[in-house]
């Protein structure tokens, strides 16, 4: 079966540049520790998710995805123009350094910084002048995409779930419950989702891609659940046994004790007087 346009596909691949066969960037574990791309320690490697057409990737890669067949390897050329763009020289700039400073930071090559609420990456740093460059740094190389198809997603579970893993991928996909009953989603988010730095934006954009690409549903719940913390009893809360009773001691009083009446009755009364 061919893919095609609108397709829920997962795939495996590894990324070069053109003109220098670096590796920059896969989703195979051995891969990236060959090529010393593992320094991220949380990074999970497993196939990515795309739905294919929709331009969550490179433009080059998101056309050379159509026509490809489950489980057959393929290599993609992605020129400049259709992968991060022609090098722009307008796009570099010369700042000085005491702008840095000012804010605390000691610009070295290669380091992210922002400008003007843009982001650009230190090229060199002068003599009181740092050379700052706007453009990506992938920005006119021809990449190379060595492309596995893995498997196409048909089920609407499936589809919920990978939608989830790519809003939420700190969260394993299999610790949200999901429930469709009639055009009604109900997605039970777990306890360690509940604190993620801006999960409101998140369950709207849930929300948005899932109507998005699901259209028979038509309402999404968020449902969030809290248990009281299961703790031991404490010793007042503690019933004390009740001793146990014989028949027998039921109908005959101890000899050794008496009924508290009867022992008040057999003591004598004493005199009034000295």
């Amino acid at each position: 079966m061919s893919i095609k346009k609108g397709d829920f596909l997962l795939f495996n691949y590894t990324c070069k540049v053109k003109e220098n066969n670096e590796v920059i960037d896969t989703t195979i574990k051995k891969v990236a520790e060959k090529n010393s791309l593992d320094k991220d320690k949380n990074a999970s490697y497993e196939p990515l998710f795309a739905v294919v057409g929709e331009r969550w990737l490179v433009e080059g890669l998101d056309e050379g995805l159509k026509g490809l067949e489950i489980g057959k390897q393929k290599t993609i050329e992605v020129s400049p123009d259709k992968a991060y763009g022609v090098r722009d020289p307008l796009k570099i700039r010369l700042t000085p350094l005491r702008k840095f400073r000012k804010d605390g930071i000691d610009p070295i090559p290669g380091m992210p910084v922002t400008i003007d609420k843009k982001t650009a990456y230190v090229r060199s740093v002068g003599a009181g002048r740092v050379q700052v460059d706007f453009n990506h740094p992938l920005a006119g190389k021809t990449l190379i995409y060595d492309i596995k198809p893995e498997k196409l997603i048909n089920t609407d579970d499936e589809k919920i779930r990978a939608i989830i893993r790519k809003q939420i991928p700190s969260v394993k996909k299999e610790n949200f419950l999901v429930d469709i009953k009639g055009s009604i989603l109900g997605i039970e988010i777990p306890v360690e989702a509940f604190y993620i730095e801006g999960i409101q934006y998140i369950k709207r954009a849930l929300s948005t891609e899932i109507t998005k690409y699901l259209p028979n549903i038509s309402k999404i719940m968020f449902i969030e659940s809290f248990e009281r913390p299961k703790t031991e009893k404490t010793k007042t809360e503690e019933k004390p046994e009740k001793a146990k009773t014989t028949q027998k001691d039921k109908q005959e009083p101890s000899k050794e004790t008496k009924p508290a009446k009867a022992a008040y009755e057999e003591e004598p009364k004493k005199s009034q007087n000295p």
